[in-house]
């Protein structure tokens, strides 16, 4: 009994120690900030804080990740550079762990879980990337954007793979991100509430947590579908149940005052894909899709048809109220639509120089200009902030060619039929809930995809890949269960 004490009394002077020690350094590096102006130095507790606890228990620091990415800003660094604080530093050492982890315990990984269809697929879809971007134009542009794929696909489908395995922490997975996206939606609304809930207004109020409206009302909009069934599964008229129900209706609040175009169609689009999963026939809607952009590109192409929407430069010009903005995208006259006209004309005419490797990933804003057409020219067609090509399907055709396109489509498109053949195996309520959920997240990703490139943001990117991740899980505990009835 003595011995146990005496091992508690040195356990807690160690920790003592370590307390002491940690808030010394803290002082030191502030005192040392404000002495020598280097004011980074503040951040060295931090970040041996963050190395200690990725060596303790790094599924603490993937939900910390988790919890930054609705916080997180996006910072310009010298030289051009631009990251996302404090989410992209963490995705990078988490993936160093990642590799670590399955190095260490090679005979502990499943084996089926990489050569499941969904993993084999996404890593087909990787290595093309990096094979074009062996070919790209710009080679080290190319590398810059496969590696922050690489970090995006091993730390949100990969490592989420095997931490969110059970229920639990598949639950712990929405409370850990839901709170933190509920309160940067409370203090945008508490700001635009100060001009009026104005359409203006939505532009100015997002800073630091987003960087455009569209951002904001995607992330909100693909999370719905994780709050609905969250909502769903409680005590009805319990505590929890009232708040999720406000938590939906200001949500939804939330998403019809960014005044995003994209999120209200996909917001109802998930809507119809929620019955239309419930009824399997996911398939059929996806190949008429196909059907009506094959149809509808050919009839664009034919005798140069393109040219008759070309916008009128002088009426084509940025809307200052919602219902104007409304008006002229029918009469095309609308900045934004017609400026992505103009760059969907470039990446069409682009698409040919380059038919099967494509110009190399995320090369598209370096050599759009010279393929534009002037009749399509806008206002802001000088792109001062170097922006993409907003339609991320014709992005990857660009960057990475036929091929690339396909393999990013029949990615796409497989996790949306085999997510429907998954809720419908699924007999445990929570798990098939958790299932409809991701797909009909994907559903929203894949709706804001048609003009908008969004997967590269630390605010929709990493939903894209963990929804992927819950899937295989749910499909391989469903696989368990019928592999434990057989025997």
């Amino acid at each position: 009994m003595l011995r146990q004490l005496a091992k508690r009394l040195q356990i807690l002077d160690q920790t003592h120690l370590l307390v002491w020690a940690f808030g010394l350094l803290a002082l030191l590096s502030i005192f040392s900030a404000l002495a020598s102006g280097f004011y980074f130095l503040v951040g060295v507790p931090i970040v041996l804080l963050v190395v200690y606890v990725a060596l303790v228990d790094f599924s603490k620091l993937f939900y910390l990740l988790l919890f930054c990415l609705p916080l997180s800003t996006e910072v310009v660094l010298p030289g051009g550079f631009g990251t996302d604080l404090p989410t992209e530093p963490l995705m990078i050492g988490l993936m160093l762990i990642t590799f670590i982890y399955f190095i260490r315990r090679e005979h502990q990984v499943e084996l089926l879980r990489f050569w499941h269809p969904i993993t084999f697929l996404l890593l087909v879809h990787l290595t093309w990337i990096y094979i074009s971007s062996i070919t790209s134009n710009l080679l080290f542009v190319s590398l810059k954007f496969s590696l922050a794929k690489t970090w995006y696909i091993v730390v949100f489908y990969f490592l989420a793979g095997v931490l969110l395995k059970d229920i639990r922490s598949q639950q712990r997975f929405f409370w850990i991100i839901f709170l933190p996206l509920l309160f940067t939606v409370l203090v945008t609304m508490l700001r635009h509430a100060g001009s009026g809930f104005s359409f203006v207004g939505i532009h100015t109020v997002l800073h630091p947590f987003q960087r455009n409206h569209v951002n904001y009302a995607a992330m909100i909009t693909l999370f719905m579908p994780f709050l609905w069934f969250a909502w769903r599964r409680q005590k009805v008229k319990s505590s929890t149940w009232w708040f999720l129900l406000g938590s939906i209706a200001l949500m939804v609040l939330a998403i019809y005052l960014s005044y995003t175009r994209a999120a209200y169609i996909a917001l109802l689009a998930s809507i119809g894909a929620y019955f239309a999963f419930r009824l399997k026939m996911i398939r059929y809607l996806i190949l008429a899709g196909i059907f009506a952009a094959v149809v509808g590109l050919m009839y664009m192409v034919q005798q140069n048809r393109y040219l008759e929407y070309a916008p009128n430069f002088d009426t084509t010009v940025t809307h200052y109220e919602f219902d104007n903005l409304v008006e002229a995208t029918y009469k095309m006259e609308d900045i934004s639509t017609m400026e992505r006209l103009y760059r969907w004309v470039a990446g069409l005419k682009m698409s040919p120089e380059e038919p099967w490797v494509g110009f190399g990933p995320g090369n598209f804003v370096n050599f759009y200009r010279t393929y534009a057409v002037n009749n399509f020219e806008t206002y802001v067609s000088d792109n001062p902030d170097n922006s993409g090509i907003h339609s991320y399907y014709l992005m990857v055709l660009v960057e990475q060619g036929i091929i690339g396109l396909v393999l990013f489509l029949l990615f796409s498109f497989f996790l949306l039929i085999k997510g429907e053949q998954i809720y419908h195996e699924t007999k445990e309520p929570i798990r098939k809930g958790i299932a409809m959920s991701a797909i009909l997240s994907l559903v929203v990703i894949d709706t804001f995809l048609l003009i908008n490139d969004l997967i590269e943001t630390d605010k929709i990117g990493p939903f894209f890949f963990l929804s992927a991740a819950l899937l295989l899980n749910i499909d391989y505990w469903n696989r368990q269960q019928k592999k434990a009835q057989k025997e």
